[in-house]
């Protein structure tokens, strides 16, 4: 099937890159065994934007690949190197494109400005890093933080015409044939009704003023209810500035005349609504041909009696085309004189807040296999479920400190659950399950803190094993002779020293560059 060089309405999916991963790593250098944490973050992803282009035109890039993705954010990496932020997609638009949620109905900008734009998709944020997350009681965690993942959504465009004047009337009253008298714009023009299948755009200069003017398809009474081609192309007169009524004074088609087209085609703009406010002319067309130039005569007093300004116009001859091109600069004129010059905006779409509403909400839910599940709700402990690694003890220790913090714990309590029961949190139908197994105090010391890191409290392996030989050293030296010693000394390559005065033991100590303490250990 060919595909239309113009295209109004589309469905587009959206995909924002992801963020990365948060590094975990330890500083390693010579002669610093405690280098410390120096993981560094992971970056943004890209975020999808859509911005109003005026060289833009169509829809048509997107009705031919529905689909655009953002880059993903890169893993952070030792030494403090953060990733890089992943690339935004920019999108361009047509001017005065509206841009609706596809599984909501919500509206979520309309993109009405030279360059204005709307984040539609934002990326995901990147994990942090193990030295964004050393504290004083977890001074070297070995874990990071996943980055999130990226906003996914389906999103309709839709193009309403952005013109300061909109040419209405039935099909073959010569719209087209007006806007190519008038401007530069070279629509189709034929013999026979509904030529015009897309709107066409001119641009018009009459004196000191420039204005656009939209060649809307012909309408026809039933159009505001999806009859013939005006349900499609209604929307296009809602962005415009003043309307104009092209009347075909010239057809032969029986029960139609000026007056009862223009009060179908006013019918139908009430019906679609919105349009009450719109100053409006009528342009009686085709007086080059003489039996619509006496029926122009007849039917002008009556329209003006009506209250609207009327031309007596030729699109062939150019006969009034002069004032009424005059006539529509100054409807122009008012019209841009009552509304405020639109200020550029970048629009960013983020959640509503919700700082007046729980972090969280816990609710007893059946299973379905006879038991029950506490399911816990929340922005907060559902974006900390999707960082946490799972594969690493630490840091679901850390998820579990923190979901303590916020008052998970203390509110499964209060509510009754107890020790076993299943905790579900996490959105969507795959969410995390825990074992409910809260903290166990004694007095007013924690037993067993999760998550924190006891290897600076621990005594390492290394110290252990210089302990014990210190202790083996102490022994010989106590029983043995000087030459035996000596002998001794001789068969460890010199570990042991051979210097001895009245305290042979702090000598030794001394001559290996260390100094003993009291009870005779090293420091």
């Amino acid at each position: 099937m060919a595909i239309p060089s113009f295209v109004d309405r589309v469905t587009l999916t959206v995909i924002a890159g992801n963020g990365g991963h948060g590094c975990a790593s330890v500083h390693r250098e010579k002669f610093k065994p405690l280098g410390g944490p120096d993981g560094g973050n992971g970056g943004d992803g890209g975020s999808i934007v859509l911005r109003a282009d005026p060289q833009v035109t169509t829809l048509v890039e997107y009705h031919r690949q529905s689909v655009r993705k953002a880059s993903n954010g890169e893993p952070g990496m030792g030494d403090h190197k953060n990733g890089a932020r992943g690339e935004d997609t920019v999108l361009g638009v047509p001017e005065g494109t509206i841009i609706t949620d596809a599984d909501t109905g919500e509206v979520l900008a309309d993109l009405t400005g030279d360059n204005v734009e709307a984040v539609v998709a934002a990326g995901g944020r990147g994990g942090l890093g193990n030295a964004a997350l050393a504290s004083a009681a977890r001074k070297a965690p070995g874990f990071a933080l996943l980055g999130e993942e990226g906003e996914s959504r389906k999103i309709v465009l839709e193009l309403k015409v952005v013109a300061d004047v909109g040419l209405v009337g039935f099909p073959s009253a010569g719209k087209s044939s007006l806007i190519a008298a008038i401007s530069r714009a070279r629509p189709k023009i034929a013999d026979y009704p509904f030529t015009t299948l897309v709107p066409n755009l001119g641009v018009v200069v009459a004196g000191d003023v420039t204005y656009t003017v939209a060649d809307v398809p012909g309408l026809i009474e039933g159009a505001s209810l999806g009859k013939g081609l005006g349900f499609d192309f209604l929307r296009h007169i809602e962005r415009c500035q003043a309307i104009v009524h092209v009347v075909d004074c010239a057809t032969f088609e029986p029960g139609r005349d000026p007056l009862s087209d223009l009060d179908i085609i006013e019918g139908e703009l009430s019906a679609h609504g919105g349009l009450e406010d719109r100053p409006r002319l009528v342009a009686l067309n085709k007086v080059d041909i003489p039996d619509a130039a006496e029926i122009a005569e007849m039917v002008k007093a009556d329209v003006e009696a009506r209250g609207y300004k009327t031309f007596v116009i030729s699109t062939k001859s150019g006969e009034g085309l002069n004032g009424l091109t005059f006539a529509m600069a100054e409807l122009v004129e008012q019209r841009r004189a009552m509304l405020p010059p639109p200020a550029p905006k970048k629009i960013v779409i983020r959640p509503k807040a919700v700082a007046e509403k729980e972090a969280f909400t816990i609710k007893k839910m059946g299973d379905g296999e006879g038991g029950f599940v506490w399911r816990v709700r929340g922005d907060k402990p559902e974006r900390w479920v999707r960082q946490t690694d799972f594969n690493n003890g630490e840091a679901v220790g850390y998820l579990a400190d923190r979901l303590n913090r916020l008052g998970v714990e203390d509110k499964l309590l209060e509510i009754g659950a107890r020790p076993g029961d299943a905790v579900a949190i996490g959105g969507g139908d795959d969410p995390v399950v825990f074992d409910f197994a809260p903290q166990v105090e004694s007095g007013a010391e924690l037993l067993s803190r999760r998550g924190e890191d006891q290897r600076f409290e621990e005594q390492r392996p290394a110290v252990a094993r210089r302990r014990e030989r210190d202790a083996e050293y102490q022994e010989l030296r106590g029983g043995m002779h000087r030459d035996a010693w000596r002998v001794v000394n001789a068969a460890t390559d010199g570990y042991l020293s051979d210097d001895e005065d009245d305290n042979g033991f702090e000598a030794d100590y001394r001559a290996v560059g260390q100094e003993p303490d009291d009870d005779g250990e090293d420091r």
